[in-house]
């Protein structure tokens, strides 16, 4: 396979690299250094949200007649491997890589008009109201309740594992409006203002200590049907095309850069007999098939991306590539916690605030090393587990 990049790909590369040494602060790249998990808090969030909005560069992957930049493929791989690189800020996805692509996709003019402005501005911060206690992979298996009332519908029910719904104020979410047929033909997709009266948000904290998500619960909370997207009891297919873009491919460039890091940390922790932890053939090992598999990856990456630019839908791609990342990205905590060893065991939150200057017991680039390994146990759950995942395979792949 032919991966080299035009010259002018390798132009908007330079243009791209520019750019970022120009608007990364210091104290930007510190935030994203002290994440311990996949969301950066909103603060520093939305400040890099906004420097990109102002370059224009907000949605990349949006059609340029919505606000998008207009680049093709290429580009946005090339947008995509330099911000990792570079060490820039993750955006919240809800809002600009799901919400936003959903109401292109399926939103009326009027919602669009509304919304779609806002989500690019950053003035709108949305959540996602998909899991349930009861229904978390078995998505079509929510209970939460919306019962007709005029114009509007009133709700009653909770949604959990709910992202940075304490600082959203919009968010999106699917409803039982029928329990007369088969489970995927009575949701019906919804979009809210969170300070609707009757709406509460509980905080659910984290092993690591960190707060991401929450438990949001619904007592006859009345929403208008005009904000229904699609039709009534139709939500899933609006919900299953939302779940491509949140799926999403495996990220291998970032990955490859995680991976880096990973041996940098091997570089300065010791083996215990005086020489440093990548001296190991042991650990050398398990970094170079880290390393191999990365490169398959990021070969389907491309591979997939030339499907795309034909056209074509990725399909079950998607969920093949959802599964090797998650599974990769937990591969790499491991390594990163094994890579320093006992500073691993060391709690110390204050150390991850960007704010505060407190020193960091062991190498200082390993301080979020086990906040993340915790965190990203659920990488292999989060948007579709593991499970669901090969079985998607199965069907689409294999025909079972």
């Amino acid at each position: 396979m032919h991966t080299a990049f035009s010259a002018s790909h390798e132009t908007f590369r330079e243009e791209v690299q520019t750019f970022l040494s120009r608007a990364l602060t210091p104290e930007l790249k510190r935030a994203q250094q002290c994440c311990p998990g996949i969301f950066l808090d909103y603060e520093y969030n939305i400040q890099w949200h906004r420097i990109l909005h102002q370059q224009g560069w907000i949605a990349p992957s949006w059609p340029k007649e919505f606000g998008g930049t207009g680049w093709d493929l290429a580009q946005r791989y090339i947008w995509t491997t330099e911000l990792t690189r570079a060490g820039a800020p993750s955006l919240a996805p809800m809002g600009l890589g799901m919400c936003g692509p959903m109401l292109i996709g399926h939103g009326s003019p009027e919602q669009q008009a509304q919304y779609l402005p806002r989500i690019l501005s950053g003035e709108d911060y949305w959540c996602q109201g998909y899991s349930e206690p009861s229904s978390g992979s078995d998505l079509a298996a929510l209970q939460l309740n919306a019962i007709s009332d005029g114009d509007h519908y009133r709700l009653n029910g909770t949604k959990i594992w709910t992202t940075h719904a304490h600082y959203a104020n919009r968010m999106f979410l699917l409803v039982r409006t029928d329990n007369s047929g088969k489970p995927q033909q009575g949701i019906t997709f919804l979009l809210l203002d969170m300070d609707t009266q009757g709406i509460s948000v509980e905080p659910i904290v984290f092993a690591s200590g960190t707060h991401e998500v929450n438990q949001v619960f619904f007592d006859n909370v009345r929403v208008p049907k005009a904000n229904v997207v699609g039709q009534e009891n139709q939500g899933w297919t609006v919900a299953k095309y939302l779940l491509e873009f949140e799926r999403g491919g495996g990220g291998a460039a970032g990955m490859q850069t995680a991976l880096s890091r990973v041996r940098e940390l091997a570089g300065q922790a010791s083996d215990g007999y005086g020489e440093p932890l990548s001296a190991q053939p042991e650990f050398e090992v398990k970094l170079l098939e880290a390393e191999v598999a990365l490169e398959a990856m990021l070969f389907s990456e491309f591979r997939i991306m030339a499907a795309l630019s034909k056209g074509e839908n990725p399909g079950a791609e998607s969920s093949i590539m959802k599964t090797l990342g998650a599974n990769m990205q937990q591969r790499l905590t491991e390594l990163a916690v094994e890579a320093i060893d006992y500073a691993a065991l060391v709690h110390q939150p204050e150390a991850r605030d960007p704010g505060q200057n407190v020193a960091a017991i062991g190498p200082a680039n390993g301080i979020v090393a086990f906040p993340r390994y915790f965190n990203l146990r659920a990488s292999s759950i989060a948007g579709g587990s593991n499970e669901v995942q090969r079985n998607i395979m199965a069907k689409l792949v294999l025909g079972l």
